[in-house]
């Protein structure tokens, strides 16, 4: 019995070594190497914690789970209410972060879209499935090079270009001004993922998993721990740059964790908030006091987007596109596209965009096979500078374009024709548009139906249900998020150290406040 333990720990130990020795990189770069350059303000770090919620966040406090994050509500500013980008997705809305524009600008769509230049199916990376069908070399080449290289407008700049110095910590949008060299695994390189003098343009400081390190001891990048893509190893490059004090102007980390905690158990978990806050617990007892850290740097925590809970019925919770357009030819995702093809679905979770490859095929015929669908809410699409808005209640539609003599809380102005119950508007007699159910929804989806190009619609789920296809992600019983609804849209942040505010309570009003923060300090 005894030999056949050690038999077993040697087999293992062996495995082990092979699995370090085939993810080893094949060359390491040391991102501290050159001289320091402090900024002379004090510096803005920004930290996301995917899909943090209100709700969610104010049981914790109460429960006193989550110390670091109540100490810097006590002590800052704290909007519960905050308007993500649409869709409700990782990259759209990193793109309006940093870029301070919707999808329209920034020209991110989704995480799921169809390139009609290229006749390309994109995704960068929204389930196991669908990864393995499309290919992890496609995926791979996608959200690590295309999404930052190609597929983000030239035509606007991120913070990472407009300020002097920054850092980006496993935020999936990080284009910056300098080229970094990546730390290509052997296995990655063996199997033709990625060649092995691979860099991308990126920050100052620039960390992306297993694939870019800052602190040459961040070991958080095993297999089993997403490659780096979680919460300690983004705290501990943090933590590096504090103790080295090499902080930049701005620094953008993201916490994931937590979006996987709300996916599978629902908008009413915690843990993950828990987690998130322990880890910054850890970066706050770098310094000497909590009191110190807030002295030394402008912290602003934030979540990206809200998440609605689904029902706990598969039958009932997920929308099969491929069932309600069955009439027509669908394309698959693991094959190029085919002649015969007639629609593509780029499912993200919520709400979906259909594209209409053959010509004969109507808006309007597609859109009431959809909207027969009670779990619906609406569909839409655009017409030129018009956008038609098809309700899934019986409401009728609503066509509207900017420009106009409506005006909304956002000083932006529109006209209006239909009924503006489809998006849940309220106008008053000096023509003031109000949202409720759709926060800043005209603009929104009006980016989103301008973000590229192609024939298709936008097809938006209700709250409780999501869409399902060739290898989609599902999260029944759990929740989901990508509509343009407030449940999905709606997001906390907090920041002390600055009495500077926002224009507006959007993400594309942040990045002209963090540059008039760094301004201020610079003064």
């Amino acid at each position: 019995m005894l030999k056949l333990i050690i038999y077993v720990l040697i087999i293992l130990l062996i495995l082990f070594l092979f699995y370090i020795y085939i993810f080893q990189p094949l060359s390491k770069t040391n991102q501290l190497n050159q001289p320091a350059n402090i900024p002379s303000s004090k510096p803005v770090v920004m930290i996301i914690v995917d899909s943090l919620m209100d709700e969610p966040l104010q049981k914790s406090i109460k429960d006193g789970k989550t110390p670091a994050l109540k100490f810097l509500i006590d002590h800052g500013k704290y909007y519960p209410d905050m308007i993500s980008s649409y869709p409700t997705m990782s990259v759209s809305i990193e793109g309006s972060l940093l870029t301070g524009t919707y999808p329209d600008e920034h020209r991110v769509p989704a995480l799921v879209w169809y390139d009609e230049n290229k006749k390309q199916f994109i995704s960068y990376g929204s389930a196991r499935k669908e990864i393995m069908k499309l290919g992890i070399k496609e995926v791979l080449r996608n959200s690590v090079f295309k999404l930052n290289q190609e597929h983000l407008s030239n035509q606007v700049k991120t913070l990472h270009e407009e300020v002097e110095q920054s850092a980006s910590i496993n935020a999936l949008i990080y284009r910056g001004n300098n080229t970094k060299p990546l730390q290509v695994p052997r296995l990655f390189n063996m199997m033709n993922y990625m060649v092995r003098n691979a860099s991308v343009k990126a920050p100052d400081y620039f960390s992306f998993g297993l694939l870019s390190t800052i602190d040459p001891r961040n070991n958080y990048t095993y297999l089993w721990q997403s490659f780096g893509l979680n919460d300690k190893f983004a705290a501990k490059e943090l933590k590096y740059l504090i103790n080295q004090d090499r902080v930049p102007s701005f620094s953008l980390v993201f916490f994931p964790e937590n979006d996987k905690a709300v996916h599978k158990m629902g908008t009413s978990d915690k843990k993950g908030i828990e987690k998130a806050d322990q880890q910054l617990q850890e970066i706050f007892n770098t310094y000497p006091t909590w009191e110190d850290a807030l002295r030394d740097i402008v912290w602003v925590v934030m979540g990206d987007s809200g998440q609605t809970d689904v029902i706990n019925d598969e039958s009932q919770a997920l929308i099969d596109l491929r069932e309600l357009l069955s009439d027509y030819q669908i394309h698959q995702i693991s094959k190029p596209i085919q002649v015969k093809d007639e629609i593509v679905l780029g499912l993200n979770e919520r709400m979906s965009f259909v594209y209409l490859l053959d010509e004969e095929i109507t808006f309007e015929e597609v859109a009431s096979k959809l909207n027969h669908d009670e779990r619906i809410g609406f569909t839409a699409w655009k017409d030129g500078e018009w956008v038609h808005v098809l309700s899934g209640d019986g409401e009728g539609q609503l066509t509207f374009k900017p420009d106009g003599e409506y005006k909304d809380s956002y000083n932006q102005t529109w006209t209006l024709e239909g009924n503006p119950n489809v998006l849940d508007l309220s106008i008053n007699e000096k023509n003031e548009i109000s949202y409720d159910r759709y926060p800043d929804g005209l603009a929104r989806l009006y980016s989103s139906l301008h973000s590229h190009s192609g024939k298709y619609l936008i097809v938006d789920a209700k709250p409780g249900y999501e869409f399902v296809g060739e290898g989609s992600p599902t999260h029944v019983g759990g929740a989901s998020h990508g509509s343009l609804h407030k449940q999905d849209a709606y997001f906390p942040l907090i920041v002390t150290g600055t009495d500077l505010e926002p224009k507006h309570k959007r993400i594309i009003d942040l990045k002209e406040w963090i540059m008039q923060i760094i301004e201020k300090n610079n003064e």
